[in-house]
């Protein structure tokens, strides 16, 4: 088996049925549909359809229904523990491969032997290169970006160092952390660090799983010359204020995992501060969607 695609959907049916078409034809094209490998869909308690939907229109694809939502993280292990493909695809039910993605990750693998994650260019629904590779989070770094000042401080500035904001996503690199929409990973590699921390239930799963590849010695890249159509954030923004609270969460569980140390008494501290910006991003939130949403009533 040269590949497991594995798709954690929630609520996206339409995106997930156009995503399973292009992942279709990718597959074809690269002689791998048939037994060359196996798609996963966990859907987490999707109320749209989605189940129905994959069952009567991709019935290539194994379906795992949940009966309640578990989370990324979670879902991703129920279907890493049955892969068994020589490389793993984690897919985001909201992308659309372009021609020849798969097959160059495929190869860049084969030919970067150090190389344990490749993630590809992903471009906007605009068509504009999207934003996808950050460094691993720092607390400072952090700071400036929830506060706004990554955006408005000049070119190379520490306070832009997190979402990489001076590099253009135009050319072949190592990174530390790469968007979670499309990731091709060595099976070896989940065999030697383990499964996703189920302890995180969406959001910064990736970037403590990449912080632990980092460790043990494997090199993480983005490459542009495979390249996936990301339809940003479609299922989170059904739920957004859960998932800013479950973002600054995870935040916290990684510093706690990684960063802490013996230093017990920062605890209530980083997490109080954490969740002190979680709700001011809310309440700033709310105040953008009533005025939204006043502006409409009005016009």
């Amino acid at each position: 088996m040269q590949l497991s695609v594995i798709i954690v959907n929630w609520n996206t049916c339409e995106l997930l049925d156009r995503c399973l078409n292009t992942l279709s034809i990718e597959l074809k094209a690269l002689n791998l549909f048939d037994s060359g490998s196996e798609v996963y869909v966990i859907d987490n308690n999707s109320a749209d359809g989605s189940q129905t939907a994959v069952a009567k229109n991709h019935p290539w694809v194994k379906l795992i229904s949940n009966e309640d939502n578990l989370g990324y993280a979670r879902a991703n292990n129920q279907a890493l523990q049955l892969a068994s493909g020589k490389h793993v695809l984690l897919l985001n039910p909201d992308t659309e491969i372009y021609s020849g993605a798969i097959g160059s990750l495929i190869s860049f693998l084969d030919d970067h032997l150090r190389a344990g994650i490749v993630a590809p260019q992903l471009i906007n629904t605009d068509g504009s290169i999207q934003s996808s590779c950050r460094t691993f989070p720092s607390f400072t770094a952090l700071l400036y970006e929830l506060v706004g000042l990554s955006r408005i401080m000049p070119a190379g500035s520490r306070a832009r160092s997190y979402k990489m904001l001076d590099w253009g996503h135009d050319d072949e690199r190592q990174v530390d952390q790469p968007e979670g929409a499309c990731l091709l990973i060595r099976k070896e590699l989940f065999s030697q660090i383990g499964l996703f921390d189920e302890g995180f239930f969406m959001l910064f799963e990736e970037v403590d799983w990449c912080y632990r590849a980092k460790q043990a010695g494997w090199e993480i890249w983005f490459t542009p010359k495979a390249k996936v159509l990301h339809h940003l954030g479609q299922a989170i923004k059904q739920v957004k204020i859960k998932m800013i609270l479950s973002s600054h969460r995870g935040l916290y569980r990684y510093w706690y995992k990684h960063h802490r140390h013996s230093r017990k008494y920062l605890d209530a501290i980083v997490y109080g501060a954490l969740m002190s910006l979680a709700y001011l991003r809310i309440v700033s939130y709310s105040i953008r969607r009533s005025i939204l949403q006043l502006g409409a009533i009005h016009t």
